[in-house]
């Protein structure tokens, strides 16, 4: 007599595999609005203002040591510092460049994943270009983040913690040029910001909401990047944030970008411009437009004409971008005189237009070199 057994019952002799359910990082105070932390700083026992002078340690101060919380009461710090401030980034190594005023920051996360951030000073001001995934699921073959594959999304705090280890590196002379503020951060290292939406937009408003809520930087100073992702790029021009969008085009026709930039094939030239000029529209803000020059790949005069057309008369800026050396990679960056021949194709559009400084290159910490390789 035979028997059958239930759908998805183990077959005798057969190797069973049991997914486990991915760990998430613990909670964080930068998590959390400030409604939320003093529901969480009662849930401890602790009188819901707490939670506004934990705030002010950790956005003002740039402090979550318990022993310099000496406006808490002693029994309290290490139980509120421990429910709320646990370590979200551990440093495994640092890299210089540009006589120490570039430094690009690897970071292992709680479960082993790994990130990098770049911490850039200019004379004028200092950016952090901050990553948002561990990894990236978009698949651009230029990029050596994309080749490595997405490995999970980050947490509002972690993301939020890499600007904090930058502006406390600042604050404490450790950059060239004396104490100085983070002023700029751009969602331009790992990952795709808009495919980790929930958690991009925490990070923005824990950085733009003044202190105690927040970090206090200028909504103008940040720039929010991505391959494309439209419907996300309506919701963030509902979202109340000035901020500026930066779209990573790289070709102006379909036929190449489907290449470039396998999301095309979802939404495609068209469709993402016409979502850039709604967000415009809405927020008054310019559109960034973010172009890698490739040799013999899209730095053809006749593509420049091409984009020059679609995004004349726009509220744009176009932002030409040397391809960076990535390792395996078998292109590289367009000659400086087809270089200078695109940007005198865009202006003669009148398109506002600028080449980008490639910064960090010899650390790979310049665009599209950020793989967190140990």
């Amino acid at each position: 007599m035979s028997t059958v057994s239930p759908p998805g019952a183990p077959v005798p002799g057969q190797l069973t595999f049991v997914a486990r359910p991915r760990a998430k990082p613990a909670r964080h105070l930068a998590d959390l609005t400030m409604a939320e932390r003093r529901a969480a700083v009662a849930e401890l026992g602790e009188k819901p203002f707490r939670a506004d002078q934990l705030s002010r340690h950790y956005f003002e101060k740039l402090n979550s040591d318990p022993s310099l919380m000496t406006d808490l009461p002693a029994a309290a710090r290490e139980k509120l510092t421990t429910a709320l401030f646990p370590p979200l980034l551990t440093s495994v190594r640092e890299m210089t460049a540009d006589g120490g005023t570039t430094r690009k920051m690897l970071w292992r996360l709680f479960d082993g994943a790994l990130v990098e951030s770049v911490l850039m000073r200019y004379t004028d001001r200092t950016t952090m270009c901050v990553s948002s995934q561990a990894g990236c699921g978009m698949n651009c073959p230029f990029c050596a983040t994309g080749q490595a594959g997405l490995t999970r999304n980050m947490t509002t705090a972690e993301i939020v913690e890499q600007v904090v280890a930058g502006a406390r590196a600042l604050a404490a002379g450790d950059v060239p040029g004396g104490p100085g503020r983070v002023n700029n951060v751009v969602f331009m290292g790992m990952g795709e910001p808009l495919a980790n939406y929930k958690a991009v937009i925490g990070a923005v408003r824990r950085m733009v909401d003044p202190a105690p809520d927040g970090l206090g930087i200028s909504a103008r100073g940040i720039t929010v990047s991505t391959v494309g992702l439209v419907p996300a790029i309506g919701k963030l021009a509902d979202e109340g944030l000035p901020v500026t969008l930066a779209v990573s085009l790289h070709a102006p026709d379909d036929e190449l970008r489907d290449t470039l930039v396998p999301i095309n094939t979802r939404w495609k030239v068209a469709e993402v411009l016409d979502a850039a000029w709604e967000y415009t529209a809405k927020t008054k803000r310019r559109v960034s437009i973010e172009y890698a020059l490739i040799k013999d790949i899209n730095d053809q005069e006749w593509r420049a004409d091409l984009l020059g057309r679609l995004i004349k008369n726009q509220l744009v800026h176009v932002n030409l971008i040397p391809l960076n050396p990535t390792p395996g990679s078998k292109w590289t960056a367009s000659r400086p005189e087809d270089e200078r021949a695109f940007v005198r194709r865009l202006e003669s559009h009148g398109v506002a237009v600028t080449v980008r400084d490639t910064r960090g290159r010899e650390i790979d910490g310049a665009c599209g070199q950020l793989a967190a390789a140990e």
